[in-house]
């Protein structure tokens, strides 16, 4: 008769330490039943589900049939006690005995795998411990602190939920595509592009003329898809997204006299962890699709915009100089602060 294989873990993110450790256990068994529990400490800036951490690993190991993943939501295993000693065994085995309870039934000897560090393995538990390599070069711990330090080390099918987005708006002519590109040349960023006039190009034969009312959510939607697609192969911890939802309202408002109700629900549903609002005290460069180039008409809709971003109660940060070059290096100086944590 072979033998199963349990792992307990919070998986907060999957990292490349996990996966070894898992396929080290798994080649040493007939199934491996992997249990998910909350973290004890979850970081605050970002919002993880146990199901969340299910789909990675489901994802990772979707060809190999004899990973079998568990969810307890109700059990949070702290690493040590309330005098900052790491659990004594008959702890320990309180919450084996839970889990084996809720498990489905299991009709192979089991084995509890621990890394071969742990304290833990040491101790003498109700299941018999069988140890799987220390992953050195993956310290969970500081890789949950700040994912973005250690990007390289988060499992692709979990970097889309440590990702940032980074909205960069403005009026017409305030340089956010050409920041846009800057910025994700500077990050290796991927990036979603401004929807508005790439349908212009796409549905309306390059000019503004035919546009109407009940293009806007048409816009908005592959500007949802834009964004997702940007998420799935990004590169870096951010995704910079050229214009948003609440700008694609203000020009609804502008030109149609009217805001847009499904507008208002991507408003409010698809949110974006950063805004940074270009003034509009740049040059105005006619390139065939503006139309908003005189000072007045700037200052009203750069008015607008603020209105809208104030009654959403999103908060911008504000790039007021009119150097294009001053304007990347502030935005850069806060992406660094921000997303990756340097001083």
């Amino acid at each position: 008769m072979g033998r199963s294989g349990l792992m307990i873990g919070h998986f907060e993110p999957l990292h490349l330490g996990h996966v070894s450790s898992i396929l080290h256990a798994s080649g040493q068994v007939t199934d491996l039943h992997i249990v998910i529990t909350p973290h004890p400490q979850p970081n605050p800036n970002f919002s993880i589900s146990l199901k969340d951490k299910a789909r990675w690993i489901t994802q990772a190991f979707a060809h190999l049939p004899f990973i079998h993943v568990h969810l307890f939501p109700e059990m949070v295993i702290p690493a040590r006690d309330a005098d900052h000693r790491f659990l004594q065994i008959d702890k320990v085995n309180f919450y084996l005995e839970r889990i084996l309870e809720k498990l489905p039934e299991i009709n192979q000897p089991l084995v509890l795998f621990i890394d071969e560090e742990h304290p833990l393995a040491k101790l003498e538990l109700m299941l018999p411990v069988v140890t799987t390599p220390v992953q050195k070069q993956y310290h969970s711990s500081l890789i949950q602190q700040n994912p973005a330090e250690f990007w390289q080390a988060i499992h692709p099918k979990a970097r889309s939920d440590y990702i940032k987005t980074v909205a960069i708006v403005g009026g017409e002519s305030s340089g956010k595509t050409t920041l846009v590109h800057k910025l994700a040349n500077y990050y290796g960023a991927s990036y979603a592009l401004e929807m508005g006039r790439v349908f212009v190009e796409t549905d309306l034969g390059g000019r503004e003329l035919s546009m109407q009312y009940d293009d806007y959510p048409l816009m908005a939607i592959n500007h949802i898809q834009a964004i997702r697609q940007a998420r799935q192969c990004a590169s870096a911890p951010l995704v910079i997204v050229d214009t948003d939802f609440v700008t694609t309202q203000a020009f609804c408002e502008e030109y149609e006299g009217k805001k847009h109700p499904f507008l208002t629900a991507c408003i409010n549903e698809f949110h974006l962890d950063y805004t940074i609002m270009l003034s509009n005290n740049t040059p105005w460069i006619d390139d065939g699709l503006r139309s908003l180039g005189s000072d007045k008409d700037r200052k009203r809709f750069e008015q607008r915009l603020l209105r809208l971003f104030s009654r959403h109660h999103i908060q911008l940060f504000m790039v007021n100089c009119t150097d294009y070059h001053q304007r990347f290096l502030q935005v850069v100086n806060f992406i660094d602060k921000h997303i990756f944590n340097y001083n």
